[in-house]
């Protein structure tokens, strides 16, 4: 009986000093699981953030590239940003109705 005791005793004491370092393993040290979780979301946010910077600036560079070479983008800013228009032609500009509700 006091044999199988310690048996017991000692599978019990081996069962917890696993138990305790599968905690450990999981939740110890200095990072655990959950925080390596919220790491990697975190890192999966910046990388997507990252590439859509890095094609805004793709965009930037092949707009500065067309207006440094190409004339028919820079007569489309001047007419689009500076109503800047040819000899005959004609500019229409709009002006936004007054809001009759305020009045």
């Amino acid at each position: 009986m006091k044999d199988r005791f310690k048996t017991w005793l000692f599978r019990g004491a081996v069962g917890a000093m696993w138990i305790a370092a599968g905690y450990y393993a999981l939740f110890g040290g200095e990072y655990d699981v959950l925080e390596l979780r919220e790491l990697e979301q975190e890192r999966d946010a910046v990388a997507a953030r990252l590439d859509s910077i890095s094609q805004r600036a793709d965009s930037v560079e092949a707009w500065a590239d067309s207006l440094e070479s190409d004339t028919l983008a820079i007569q489309r800013v001047a007419r689009e940003q500076h109503g800047l228009i040819r000899e005959g032609e004609v500019l229409y500009r709009f002006i936004p109705a007054a809001d009759s509700a305020g009045s």
